[in-house]
């Protein structure tokens, strides 16, 4: 039971709802990776930042944590152009923004995985 609920939880952190597919709950898994890769891409499209790991400051060290939620997104963008931030676009913040939503809300869909194999929630 507790590898499932790992495995459960590490699929919905890689990739938002597959933790749910896994778990045989379909539309909530599809439901949840339509919402936060959408969240996702228009915070790409408006130009917004993923921001990596800078322990200098507080509030860059919150950032790339939020940021870190978006699991493989967050992944890719270490090794390809994506998520640089282009701050001369007026939509930049909400960019960003949409970014770090994201993934906190993946980090909660994820955990309702892992609670949803543990037997704590149906």
């Amino acid at each position: 039971m507790k590898k499932k609920a790992f495995t459960a939880g590490i699929l919905g952190w890689i990739i938002p709802g597959l933790g749910h597919v896994y778990l045989r709950k379909y539309w909530r898994g599809l439901v949840f990776f339509l919402a936060i890769g959408l969240m996702s891409l228009l915070g790409l499209a408006m130009g917004g930042k993923i921001y990596p790991l800078q322990a200098e400051n507080p509030l860059t060290l919150l950032a790339f944590l939020s940021d870190l939620g978006n699991g493989l997104l967050y992944i890719l963008s270490r090794f390809l152009p994506i998520g640089l931030g282009e701050m001369e676009r007026v939509s930049f913040e909400f960019g960003t923004a949409y970014l770090a939503g994201a993934g906190l809300l993946n980090y909660l869909i994820a955990l309702d995985a892992w609670d949803i194999a543990r037997g704590k929630k149906s």
